[in-house]
């Protein structure tokens, strides 16, 4: 399952840089498409708001 950023999201753009595919789009909160998302989680463990999570 893909993860999901949500509303604590501060839109620093720390997670952006992280993703290896590309998956995350700016905006406020930030996106994430699940059809790219590996579930990888390299953009949760850098995320300083902790608003990246594990999708359900």
């Amino acid at each position: 399952m893909a993860y999901v950023i949500t509303d604590d999201c501060v839109a620093c753009g720390t997670c952006l840089p992280e993703c290896p595919v590309e998956a995350i789009s700016e905006g406020n909160p930030y996106v994430i498409d699940p059809d790219k998302c590996t579930d990888c989680g390299s953009c949760a463990e850098v995320c300083p708001a902790e608003a990246i999570h594990p999708g359900n």
